[in-house]
This record gives C-alpha cells, sequence and structure tokens, in this order.
C-alpha cells in the first residue's frame, strides 16, 4: 500500500489484531521513506442487494451513506470507532441474512434504527425524531419513556414527567443541526423511507 503522505511505494505492516468481533483486520502500517503511520481496516468484500427507494427506482447500497448517517446521529457521542464499525458491520450482516437481491429502503432504516437503539439511546432518539416524523415535543417523551420502560432494572423506570420532558428538550434541543445533517443524507436522495412517507403515498 503507497503512503498517503509522501506517496512512497509501499508501507510495512507493524501490527495487525482482529477487531469488530472478528470480521475486521485492524493494521498499523509504518512508510520506511518517511516514518508516519497509519491505521488501515481490512474486511470482507461481500455483494450487498440493491435498494429500492419509495418512488419504485433502484439503486445500488451505498455503505458511505449509511456510515455518515450513522455519524451524524452520533456527533458528539462518547462511542468508540471500533463500535460504530461493528454496528455497521451488524446492519450489513441483518440485511445479507435477508436471503434478497433487493431490500426496500425502509427495511434499511428499521435496520439502523434497531442497531442505534442498543448502540446510544441519544443517537438512537436524534435518528429516530427524523427518521420517524416526529412533530412535537410528546412524541419524543413518548419515545423516551418508552426507553426506560425497557431498560432492565432501570432505577428512572418511574421518572417523572418534569424530568422527562427535561430530558426531551436536551435531546431535541441541539437536533435541528442534526435533523438537517440526517435528512440530507436520508432523505436526498433517500436512501431510507420513513413510515410516514410511505403511508402518505399509499393513501394518496
Amino acid at each position: 500500500m503507497h503512503c498517503p503522505f509522501c506517496m512512497a511505494e509501499d508501507t510495512k505492516v507493524i501490527d495487525s489484531r482482529l477487531v469488530a468481533g472478528g470480521r475486521q483486520v485492524r493494521r498499523r502500517r509504518e512508510c520506511a521513506d518517511c516514518g508516519e503511520r497509519v491505521t488501515t481496516y481490512e474486511t470482507v468484500e461481500l455483494v450487498m442487494p440493491r435498494v429500492i427507494k419509495q418512488d419504485g427506482t433502484r439503486e445500488p447500497f451505498d455503505l458511505p451513506k449509511l456510515r455518515g448517517g450513522i455519524l451524524k446521529a452520533l456527533e458528539k457521542r462518547a462511542v468508540p470507532t471500533e463500535k460504530i464499525e461493528e454496528a455497521i458491520q451488524k446492519i450489513q450482516r441483518d440485511i445479507r441474512i435477508l436471503g434478497e437481491r433487493e431490500v426496500s429502503s425502509r427495511t434499511i432504516g428499521e435496520a439502523v434504527v434497531n442497531v442505534l437503539r442498543d448502540l446510544d439511546e441519544v443517537a438512537y432518539v436524534r435518528f429516530a425524531s427524523v427518521y420517524r416524523s416526529f412533530k412535537d415535543l410528546s412524541e419524543f417523551l413518548q419515545e423516551i419513556e418508552q426507553l426506560e420502560r425497557e431498560r432492565p432494572g432501570s432505577s428512572k423506570a418511574n421518572l417523572s414527567k418534569t424530568t422527562l420532558q427535561a430530558a426531551a428538550a436536551k435531546v431535541a434541543q441541539p437536533d435541528a443541526h442534526q435533523a438537517k445533517l440526517i435528512q440530507k443524507t436520508f432523505t436526498s436522495p433517500p436512501l431510507f423511507e420513513s413510515p410516514q412517507e410511505k403511508n402518505g403515498d399509499e393513501t394518496s
């Protein structure tokens, strides 16, 4: 592999280890010419199904778009890079095991929602608020209350309404910026189809 700093023709692997549950190989490389070090990740490349968008058109599965949307939802959250990569790998694996040549954008969107729910609750609410088109603060409240009810052994299971409103406001407040970023990634053109958009199309 060429050095990205001085463009020397080769770099030496100085460390190699399995990450992401054995689904990736992380390598540290060093350039013999300039001495700079870089990290690379090696993964098995498998063919992903094509995506059926809400207007019926087809497009190739776009991994950079998927990763970009997840990173936007996780912006300023203390989630390790390896955990993020594991989540992305899980989404891809869940889609592949469906055994379909084509999958709807809605199927992919729900896969992202499910993974973010386990990865980071704030990122989950951020993403869900855009993907599921939350209309007001009450819908944030409902989602947070649902998370609290499902959290095993949680000491916060009986949070007061005032506390929940404060938590929802804290998540929702910075989301104006997050929403624009997520909407730009997932709706222009849309890779994921929100259930509201689908229902609206069916009833029109």
